[in-house]
């Protein structure tokens, strides 16, 4: 019986998990082909809640997470722990997906090993080389190793172009992250946590605002601004509450918890742990709206009609601010709160935002890819 071609996706973080894993669904579904999963697990509570929503059991975990982990170190043990790995496996191709350090280290692991190199999302730029950091230099360094560009718009098709990726390597197939998200929304969804669900009850009546923070630009100063903005908010517009899942980083934990812990009555104000991805995105869909910091919300509350506040100075992803959905606010708390403020009290704005529709594609990313790989594989 002649081999099947042997594929490995590879990747670290939740966000990943997320979006590689309908890419894996699909790649599993043609039996031509062998698809392997390998985890660094540079997130590992937060991945470990995706694999299992998703039925994902990897063939190898790395294991690599350590407490106050700095990337150089990440970086050596990720490179380290592929190589053996590769060099056992010899697949015909590594898959990565964005712009994590896991990312990055795969594909130059791929790359030492003379192993192909797919780049799902590719091409997402904000032209500021610390901005965010260290995630705007990781994707750029996974194109010069990638052999395919999967580009989630043609904005970021693009970018690759302007930088000298040949077009017929560069593939516009809208982002894998909308079919995730249709796998696991629906109007009847009954949320997981009991404490969640509970706390929806004795909320209900009021516009939720779903906040999440997290990144690395934020941290500090700018985080204990955008809470106290935040917390003004609360105090102006009592028919509001507020959820905000917390990050597992106890830097970020401490700010938040400390500016806005007694901003509002319980039934008003939620600071909870991570919510595993199918409450979170059924989460998204009950709210009001959403402010982020994130790469990935960006892109889904588009999907789901939310108007959206980017808490952030420059973003990858400005095809939903250039569609009117949403409003790059900016990291500081003051900026964060008049947005909200806005569309809090103008009904023709927050219509117009939860209308501006969805530039990340219709859920049949996944298929796409697949489709250029199984082509480029078996030569049809």
């Amino acid at each position: 019986m002649k081999e099947r071609p042997r594929l490995l996706a590879v990747f670290g973080t939740r966000p990943e998990a997320i979006k590689l894993a309908p890419v894996i669904r699909a790649l599993r579904a043609r039996p031509e082909l062998e698809v392997g999963v390998a985890v660094t697990a540079q997130h590992r509570e937060m991945l470990d809640q995706v694999l299992d929503l998703f039925d994902l059991t990897p063939e190898y975990d790395l294991d690599l997470m350590q407490t106050g982990q700095e990337l150089p170190d990440l970086t050596g043990r990720i490179l380290g722990g592929l190589q053996p790995l590769l060099r056992a496996e010899q697949p015909r191709l590594v898959l990565v997906q964005g712009d994590t350090t896991t990312a990055f280290a795969a594909a130059l692991a791929a790359f030492y090993s003379r192993v192909s190199v797919a780049h799902v999302e590719a091409g997402l730029r904000t032209e500021s080389k610390y901005s965010p950091w260290p995630e705007e230099i990781n994707r750029r360094l996974v194109t010069v190793l990638a052999d395919w560009h999967f580009a989630p718009t043609e904005a970021a098709a693009a970018n690759l172009r302007r930088e000298g990726v040949p077009a017929g390597r560069i593939h516009v197939t809208g982002n894998t992250v909308i079919d995730a998200l249709r796998m696991v929304t629906r109007p009847d969804h009954r949320f997981r946590s009991e404490a969640l669900a509970a706390w929806l009850a004795a909320a209900a009546g009021r516009r939720l605002l779903l906040v999440t923070l997290h990144r690395r630009e934020n941290w500090g100063a700018a985080l204990g601004d955008i809470c106290r903005g935040l917390r003004d908010i609360l105090a102006e517009f009592p028919d509001t509450a507020l959820i905000l899942p917390l990050h597992k980083n106890p830097a970020v934990r401490a700010v938040i918890t400390d500016t806005l812990g007694a901003a509002a009555a319980p039934e008003r104000l939620c600071l909870c742990e991570p919510l595993d991805y199918a409450d979170f995105a059924n989460l998204m869909g009950r709210a009001y709206l959403i402010v982020t910091d994130s790469g990935g919300v960006q892109e889904e509350a588009p999907s789901l009609g939310k108007p959206l506040v980017v808490a952030r100075d420059t973003t990858e992803r400005p095809e939903i601010v250039a569609r009117g959905g949403a409003v790059l606010a900016g990291a500081g708390g003051a900026a964060v709160s008049e947005a909200l403020r806005r569309l809090l009290t103008d009904d023709a704005l927050y219509a117009r935002m939860a209308g501006a529709g969805n530039p990340y594609g219709d859920g049949r990313a996944a298929e796409r890819i697949v489709s250029v790989l199984t082509a480029a594989i078996f030569g049809h």
